[in-house]
């Protein structure tokens, strides 16, 4: 018998960094009928992570120790290797329902509350992957 592809490697795959665990840990949960999830805590870390492997879109906190979210964007904005991976910010400074106000606020990357329905979730990382919803 022949092998079969993996069909969890087939899934879009997103990259959280968040200094908290927990974080990935739930939108992994939430998002993993339809992608695969790998959560880092350690933004450094995740940099080269992402130089590694590549992953097809990352979701990144802004505000961690260390190493800050527009520092990770801008590490990986500077590497070939990274620079075209669609970035969208994840914030808990604000609920959902103010996300229109934070539009342009973060350059020109997208944000996203850590409050948002896994709906919206799912929204703005297919839109960032240019994958239509249904």
């Amino acid at each position: 018998m022949r092998n079969l592809p993996d069909p969890e490697k087939a899934k879009p795959c997103v990259l959280v960094i968040d200094d908290d665990e927990a974080v990935a840990w739930a939108i992994a949960g939430r998002l993993g009928k339809d992608f695969r999830v790998v959560g880092l805590s350690d933004p450094a870390d995740a940099v080269v992570r992402a130089r590694e492997d590549r992953p097809d879109v990352i979701l990144c906190d802004i505000n961690m120790p260390g190493m800050q979210g527009d520092d990770v964007a801008f590490a990986l904005s500077q590497d070939p290797a990274t620079e075209g991976i669609p970035l969208i910010y994840l914030t808990a400074l604000v609920d959902a329902e103010d996300m229109p106000d934070l539009e342009g606020v973060f350059g020109d990357y997208p944000t996203v509350s850590k409050s948002a329905t896994t709906q919206e979730l799912h929204g703005v990382i297919s839109g960032a992957l240019g994958l239509e919803e249904d």
